[in-house]
């Protein structure tokens, strides 16, 4: 099966290693920075940059600082304006987020990282089954109002999969 009947676009570039990637020269000092393992996983799902085909600025901050700042504002439950100042500039790294929501890019990585684990645990790549707190998933708006459910503390706005404690998998992040 083509790439391009999984996504629905064209075929992409092969995906670039840890090492054609900018190196970075931040020191790891947070809990939510990427080990060298997680960043050789990581990296192949993230696009390089820099000059291509379709040209482009040369790359300015690494990719791994950029998913570091992403991965500090998720640890750290912070505003996007309170990234410590050995982060990339806050907007640089709202861009890729933003970029990476959109493109797909964030689907693609948690999709193949869930994947290669599912696989390492001896299971289908993919889930075959899911369960679900009824209680947390909201009524379609076809469904009357009267007879809609709200629990306001049980809602979590996302499908997860089950497992051990705390390897939760999201199944999809759009639910809710």
């Amino acid at each position: 099966m083509s790439f391009y009947l999984v996504c629905g676009q064209a075929a992409a570039a092969p995906p670039p290693a840890a090492s054609e990637h900018l190196p970075t020269a931040r020191p790891r000092r947070y809990p939510s920075d990427t080990s060298d393992v997680e960043w050789e996983l990581i990296a192949a799902y993230l696009p390089a940059g820099g000059s291509g085909e379709r040209g482009g600025r040369p790359v300015t901050y690494p990719r791994r600082d950029i998913v570091d700042a992403i991965r500090y504002l998720d640890h750290n439950s912070c505003v996007w304006r309170a990234l410590p100042v050995d982060f990339p500039p806050w907007p640089t790294v709202y861009h890729y987020f933003r970029t990476w929501v959109r493109d797909g890019t964030l689907t693609r990585l948690h999709a193949g990282l869930r994947e290669q684990i599912r696989t390492a645990e001896g299971r289908n790549a993919t889930p075959s089954a899911a369960i679900m707190d009824s209680q947390s998933v909201r009524a379609a708006e076809t469904v009357a109002k009267t007879s809609r459910g709200y629990d306001a503390g049980n809602y979590l706005g996302r499908l997860v999969m089950p497992g051990r404690p705390g390897s939760g998998l999201v199944l999809d992040g759009m639910a809710g």
